[in-house]
């Protein structure tokens, strides 16, 4: 089963994602900030990440960075998310 990280502050987002990608037979877990969302993807190791860009403590360009200058995690897909 794929596993997607879905990163977003507002948790209404989250929850409308998470049902969504659930029904269609996906694993999601989530995280509300880029700080979180880094601590996650070193454990959980996710096939795909949903990035909200402006969030509070590390927007979603700087997890973005982080996540291309590491070898373990620079081959994740992300889709970049706003409203």
């Amino acid at each position: 089963m794929k596993k997607i990280l879905i990163v977003d502050d507002r948790s209404e987002v989250v929850e409308l994602v998470k049902v969504t990608l659930e029904g269609e037979g996906y694993q999601t877990i989530d995280a509300s900030d880029g700080r979180e969302a880094l601590e996650k993807i070193g454990k959980e190791k996710p096939d795909l990440i949903l990035l909200d860009i402006i969030m509070p403590k590390m927007d979603g360009f700087e997890v973005l960075r982080n996540l291309k200058d590491d070898s373990n995690t620079k081959d994740i897909p992300v889709i970049m998310l706003t409203a």
